[in-house]
């Protein structure tokens, strides 16, 4: 079964549920999967962003490949 016949079947059985509770546990599980992962900065890290963004503020800015080639130097000094 490819990703959208899936994503049918599922479609199909959830509009058949009545069950509030059993409705509302699914929401709750589809909530829970489209949060965003949490990162632990270190203090240097912090001390970075919080630079880079008073830098851009003052309209100093770096493109998007400079910053996430810095943003994996970043994760895995960790």
């Amino acid at each position: 079964m490819n990703t959208l016949d899936l994503k049918q079947e599922l479609i199909n059985r959830i509009s058949r549920i009545e069950d509030v509770d059993f409705l509302n546990t699914i929401k709750t599980i589809l909530d829970n999967k489209k949060k965003e992962p949490f990162i632990e900065l270190s203090t240097n890290q912090e001390k970075e962003l919080l630079k880079a963004s008073a830098e851009g503020k003052k309209g100093g800015i770096i493109s998007q490949s400079e910053m996430d080639k810095k943003v994996e130097v970043w994760l895995t000094e960790k």
